[in-house]
């Protein structure tokens, strides 16, 4: 398919190199023609200078035959306008746009704009490694009322059939890592020591569901 992606910085630049590498074809725009030196000496994509949220230069980008539209600029509101023009004059359904606020982005996710919160997306990746017991989310749904968390269990529950967990907490088992590769939960599928459970839970009930995981499974 062909992309347009507004921002040549560090992520649009790689960006693109990976859409090329999966054989894409890839326009992107930045304001600064020395931006551009960030790209491979094998891109073969077009380069254009100018403001990626103005129509003609959109335009010159081929918008009008493109099925996806990443904003990555530097800046919250171009990306926001960008995202909002390729959508909304252009129809292109397949849009997503960086933001640094993590405030704007749940909001602009509301609206139906995918976003990529870059500040709170760091700071989960952060704590997720200084907490290893997963109390920090994976994931969160746009309204924040569902939660993915790498859970710790207790030693017990090693032994026992994932699904037990699903009983026991109302919680569901998304996939389990074993050693190093995930595993999408069977009937059959028993928690192994090493695993790393990994549940979809409603945020309210995440306290309940790491306590009862974290001691003894009650005997039926």
């Amino acid at each position: 398919m062909h992309v347009v992606i507004m921002g040549c910085g560090r992520v649009g630049s790689m960006l693109a190199r990976g859409l090329e590498k999966r054989s894409h074809t890839v326009a992107i725009i930045d304001q600064s023609a020395d931006a551009f030196r960030r790209l491979s000496p094998a891109f073969t994509g077009r380069t254009i200078v100018g403001m990626g949220f103005d129509r003609e230069v959109l335009i010159e980008a081929g918008i009008e035959d493109a099925e996806a539209f990443a904003a990555v600029s530097n800046g919250d509101n171009s990306n926001i306008l960008a995202a909002r023009v390729a959508r909304e004059t252009f129809g292109i359904s397949n849009v997503v746009a960086r933001i640094y606020d993590p405030g704007r982005a749940e909001v602009y996710q509301r609206l139906g704009i995918p976003t990529v919160g870059t500040v709170r997306w760091t700071v989960d990746q952060m704590m997720r490694r200084l907490l290893p017991e997963g109390s920090e989310p994976e994931w969160r749904d746009p309204s924040g009322s569902v939660r993915l968390a790498e859970v710790h269990v207790h030693a017990d529950w090693i032994g026992r059939p994932a699904f037990d967990i699903e009983k026991a907490t109302g919680a569901r088992v998304a996939f389990v890592t074993r050693l190093g590769e995930g595993v999408l939960p069977r009937a059959d599928t028993v928690i192994q020591e090493g695993d790393l459970v990994h549940v979809v839970m409603l945020e309210r009930d995440v306290a309940a569901v790491e306590a009862q995981l974290g001691t003894k499974p009650e005997e039926a």
